[in-house]
């Protein structure tokens, strides 16, 4: 990676997942089964789309923390640069 893509990197928040499960949950389909994993009256819809919900859920949880990892990692890797970049002195 150059150091023009390492520079953006700021924070190690995945929030790049976060939009992601926000846009899938927040949309009529999103959350028109959620309503049926947790809050429907018939038993069948609810045995059906509940471990639907959370096999995603599972999902998305690996995805936190593989994004969170990389991040970090990246976060390091600059501030490691910077900081041996600074060690050297003036040219």
């Amino acid at each position: 990676m150059t150091m023009s893509v390492q520079a953006r990197i700021k924070t190690s928040w995945p929030w790049i997942t976060l939009l992601l499960t926000a846009a899938a949950a927040l949309n009529p389909v999103g959350l028109d089964f959620l309503h049926g994993a947790f809050m429907s009256n018939e038993q069948l819809s609810r045995n059906i789309a509940r471990p639907i919900v959370f096999m995603i859920g599972g999902v998305l949880g690996v995805l936190y923390v593989l994004e969170f990892g990389i991040r970090q990692y990246l976060v390091k890797k600059h501030v490691a640069a910077v900081s041996s970049h600074s060690d050297r002195g003036p040219h």
